[in-house]
């Protein structure tokens, strides 16, 4: 899909989507406006912080990784999202898919930095460019956890119903990374709230302005996990 037109507006009619057209719309061109002004202001950093992550882990720098996108009547969207590495290698060769922990021993020194400022998230605006993810919105999963969680927790496949997830989002800055199946369930909660906003343009404009204001202060304090 090309990001810089309105071909995406042809995707709301194969959708039941509960969001306003208006809504859709002019969330996709917020999108599209402030990943970019963002990028332009952000990229001076990205070879610096690769630099660091290179000299202190060597190996890639960029982590890719399938995660579980939008979902409508017809399909659900799998995509490849990009951050800056923050483990070792060799994180999950022998343990496969598990949930962060506190202090993870698989996160590195500077890994740990760009986590709790959230910089290493900044190669997802690329994905929201390219209209994989929206700048606000549920979190997106791992298909290796999904089958799993939506089987244990009620209206968890409901949470992307119509809508990308985001880089940043309700749940996201009042819960940070998972941790166990609790955490996952909080977390819907946060996300189908997060829904009921996008109902009407006001409501939606006042949650979005908000979480972009909490989503510096967790990046500006490093409150990140």
């Amino acid at each position: 899909m090309n990001a810089f037109n309105f071909s995406f507006i042809r995707s709301y009619k194969y959708t039941d989507n509960y969001i306003p057209i208006k809504v859709f719309v002019l969330k996709r061109i917020m999108d599209i406006s402030l990943s970019f002004i963002a990028l332009c202001v952000c990229l001076p950093l990205f070879p610096i912080i690769a630099g660091l992550i290179f000299l202190t882990s060597p190996g890639p720098v960029i982590f890719q990784q399938l995660r579980i996108g939008q979902a409508d009547k017809n399909k659900t969207d799998i995509f490849w999202m990009y951050k800056f590495r923050t483990m070792r290698l060799d994180a999950e060769v022998a343990s496969g898919a598990v949930w962060a922990t506190k202090n993870d021993p698989r996160v590195t020194m500077f890994g740990r930095f760009l986590r709790k400022t959230r910089l290493d998230e900044l190669p997802q605006l690329f994905n929201v460019l390219v209209g994989d993810m929206s700048l606000i919105g549920p979190r997106p999963e791992r298909p290796g956890f999904y089958q799993k969680l939506e089987a244990a927790i009620p209206y968890f496949a409901e949470r992307t119903w119509g809508l990308k997830p985001g880089i940043t989002g309700l749940a996201q800055v009042n819960q940070g990374y998972d941790r166990d199946l609790n955490d996952v369930r909080n977390k819907v909660a946060f996300d189908h709230a997060y829904a009921l906003q996008l109902g009407n343009l006001r409501s939606w404009i006042f949650s979005d302005l908000q979480i972009i204001f909490q989503t510096v202060i967790v990046m500006v304090t490093g409150r990140g996990q």
